[in-house]
């Protein structure tokens, strides 16, 4: 007789016996519902198809005409003992051979003397024999036949099963099958026959898991499956591997994203992805660089990365007319005609995922409203079509098996193309994870595979912090002013040596005003949101505009003012300070060091005139990526629109070599170079200014413009508000600038036109 073994995996289900580290055959209850169990349910029913059986509801129990034939050709005598049993078995199936009627005997024996032991009569035992042996005859004769083989018979049940019908089963367990119960109801009605879940165990799955859908069922499930069989001939040849999504994650959405996926299963008939939506944040003051960790960590493992914000844009009028389309009667016509649009030469296995799924996902559409709309499931065919050849190139470029892209939405997915692209994307290849910080908006997606991480603080981000966008990452203090649930920040230590590092992107700190002088001297290792990837510091500068004076006081206006100024710090009271109108050496260069929207790097390092070969190698390469980062920013009014981009290269090689120097010694661990821009009157700040400013700004410098009159200066030539505004106090004018720099060595801070831009 076999007994029942605990099972590891659900594919240990289909593994013959002598494979099974455990000699025995499974008998599990399944109560839960994910993808994974619905992909098993479907490989043991086709399973079942071929050696076993499916039970639908209940067993019928014996007819009168099934118990006259069995009265005929047995009698109704009975015995408990095995050897009557034994030989009713050999002239009631006698097609069993010796070793098969042997397994039922016992089993029968074992499961009437269960019930003996329980108090049952000898006339109870009787009928529930005669019921047992009239079930395997007209049922189960099939299944008998192949006990004791290799490949184990499959039993599947989907119901709320009885008591006998409970025994039949355990019966045919002990003989030798493996039993699958779907209970789509729960598991109470079981429990009531087998309280201590002795005859089978209850399947328990660590991931993700919900009740059985409503609609579910085996002949919907057969009904799917035909479906997907005749459908599969619009796309040819299936593909190896399918996705298997969610089943391996461990509910830290963050963790989960990074993981590898050469480390998430090892069955080679998937591929594992996730597909995952983060509702809310979880602390304000970390959620950017939380946002902007997980972007690098991402690109440093060498995944393909696409990240949108707020919407994917609509198809072009260009995109739409390289679809190739006619007009449809039939959905399978209109199906097998638009699915000729998916081309990937360079991999043939994810040019059938994508048209398989391309297919499948249309079908659901077409399922969910009757007499579906044809024209308008053209329509989102048209744009499911469009994106896929948009992000084609940039999520599988390369692509090898095993890989697995990520394509990071940040937004809430407002529109039902927008839904339906993603999950289309969600079943290739892809990490597709939906990042809502703000709770107050809804999104349209919905999908039996999405996961969703809902956190309490809500947030507006308007922009995913990247190498190639601005960031402003908030002080606690600022987000405790916003929200008074809020917490202050806690301060980050570290350990470096002198210019350890020569990477840095800098992030604009949006702050209080009174928080200025507490992080102007500090060193930026303890300023909140520095962070450290790959060797690349992430940098939080102060970038801010002060307007008006506090309380009208003058006095305390200037010492406070005072207070920031440091050696390292640039004072500038003279505006606009650098002329528009005075020549610049470098614009004659400046065509030929940019082209095609890209920094000329080695054209510029290897010209005559380059006037930064002295700085380190890495400084130099610093320099110029900022450059180019400003450029990509579009941050300056009139750049790719006016020729501004140009007038950038020039003033950024056309900077003093006293600037050079503090760019120089710049240690992205510590104190930060400091300017101080004063404005006391109606002047406008020039384009220069505003190039340089933000420069410094992307470089590592802090910056603060002092406005007492309140006026739009500075702001003229930025594209949108890039300054922390602090309006501290009534607007004053024409006030005079005292004497800021304090003696050091007798010597008084020179201008900063000759100390910075003066000529040598």
């Amino acid at each position: 007789m076999y007994n029942c073994v605990e099972l590891k995996s659900l594919e240990d289900y289909f593994k013959d016996y002598n494979q099974r580290e455990q000699k025995g055959v499974y008998f599990y209850r399944i109560t839960k519902y994910n993808e994974k169990i619905r992909n098993f349910i479907e490989k043991y029913l086709e399973a079942a198809r071929i050696s076993g059986v499916w039970i639908e509801g209940r067993i019928p129990n014996p007819d009168e005409h099934n118990l006259s034939y069995y009265d005929e050709i047995m009698g109704m005598a009975f015995q408990m003992e095995k050897n009557f049993i034994n030989n009713s078995l050999k002239k009631w199936l006698p097609r069993l051979d010796e070793i098969q009627r042997k397994h039922v005997t016992e089993a029968i024996y074992q499961t009437l003397d269960s019930m003996k032991q329980q108090g049952k009569n000898e006339n109870m035992l009787k009928n529930a024999y005669i019921k047992f042996m009239c079930w395997m005859y007209y049922k189960f004769e099939r299944i008998l036949m192949q006990l004791g083989k290799e490949k184990l018979p499959k039993i599947l049940y989907e119901g709320i099963i009885s008591n006998y019908e409970l025994k039949m089963l355990c019966i045919l367990a002990y003989a030798g099958c493996d039993i699958v119960m779907l209970e789509y109801k729960g598991d109470g009605e079981y429990l009531k026959l087998d309280a201590d879940s002795q005859f089978s165990k209850l399947l328990v799955d660590s991931t993700e898991i919900k009740p059985f859908p409503d609609e579910f069922s085996i002949r919907g499930l057969q009904r799917e499956v035909a479906e997907k069989k005749r459908m599969g001939t619009l796309y040819g040849q299936e593909p190896k591997k399918n996705p298997c999504t969610n089943i391996w994650i461990s509910g830290n959405p963050w963790e989960d994203i990074l993981k590898s996926p050469s480390k998430r299963g090892e069955d080679i008939r998937f591929y594992y992805n996730c597909f995952l939506r983060v509702r809310g944040v979880e602390d304000k003051t970390t959620y950017l660089n939380q946002l902007l960790q997980l972007y690098l960590q991402l690109k440093d493992s060498g995944r393909r990365v696409v990240i949108e914000e707020k919407e994917i844009s609509p198809p072009t009028m260009e995109e739409i007319a390289k679809i190739q389309r006619k007009n449809y009667q039939k959905l399978e016509q209109m199906l097998s005609d638009l699915v000729r649009n998916i081309q990937y030469t360079a991999s043939f296995e994810l040019q059938q995922l994508m048209k398989k799924y391309f297919i499948e996902l249309l079908l659901e559409e077409a399922k969910k409203t009757i007499n579906a709309n044809l024209n308008r499931l053209t329509n989102k065919s048209v744009y499911l079509l469009c994106w896929l050849k948009r992000y084609q190139e940039q999520l599988f470029q390369g692509w090898k098996e095993g890989e697995v892209s990520v394509f990071l939405f940040l937004g809430v997915c407002g529109n039902e193309s927008e839904a339906l692209f993603l999950r289309f994307l969600a079943k290739l290849p892809v990490d597709v994870v939906i990042l809502s910080p703000n709770l107050n908006v809804s999104s349209v997606l919905e999908d039996a595979n999405l996961i969703e991480k809902r956190y309490e603080l809500s947030m507006n981000v308007d922009r995913y912090p990247k190498e190639n966008s601005e960031i402003r990452m908030g002080t606690a203090a600022f987000h405790a002013e916003q929200d008074l649930n809020s917490m202050l920040y806690d301060d980050t230590t570290g350990l470096y040596r002198n210019q350890q590092y020569s990477k840095a992107m800098s992030v604009s700190l949006q702050t209080m005003y009174e928080e200025i002088a507490i992080l102007w001297n500090q060193e930026s290792k303890y300023r909140p949101n520095f962070g450290i990837v790959d060797g690349k510091v992430t940098l939080p500068v102060i970038f801010a505009k002060v307007c008006g004076v506090k309380d009208g006081n003058k006095t305390v206006y200037w010492q406070e003012m005072k207070k920031l100024v440091t050696e390292d710090t640039c004072v500038i009271t003279k505006v606009p300070f650098v002329d528009s109108r005075e020549g610049n050496p470098m614009k004659q260069y400046a065509t030929e060091f940019f082209k095609n929207g890209k920094v000329q790097k080695k054209k510029i390092k290897e010209h005559a005139v380059y006037p930064y070969g002295y700085l380190r190698e890495e400084m130099q390469d610093y320099i110029l990526d900022k450059m180019q980062l400003l450029i990509d920013q579009k941050l300056i009014k009139g750049t790719f629109t006016s020729g501004v981009e140009y007038t950038i290269v020039a003033t950024i090689l056309n900077l003093n070599k006293n600037i050079v120097r503090l760019i120089q010694k710049i240690d992205f661990t510590k104190v930060l170079p400091k300017m101080i821009f004063i404005d006391t009157n109606e002047a406008i700040y020039s384009l220069e200014d505003s190039i340089i400013a933000g420069f410094l700004n992307l470089v590592g410098f802090d910056i603060i413009f002092f406005v007492p009159t309140g006026y739009q200066n500075i702001e003229k030539h930025f594209v949108k508000p890039v300054l922390v505004e602090h309006q501290i106090g009534e607007y004053m004018y024409d006030m005079q600038v005292p004497h800021l720099k304090p003696a050091t060595n007798g010597n008084l801070l020179q201008s900063f036109r000759e100390r910075i831009f003066g000529r040598n």
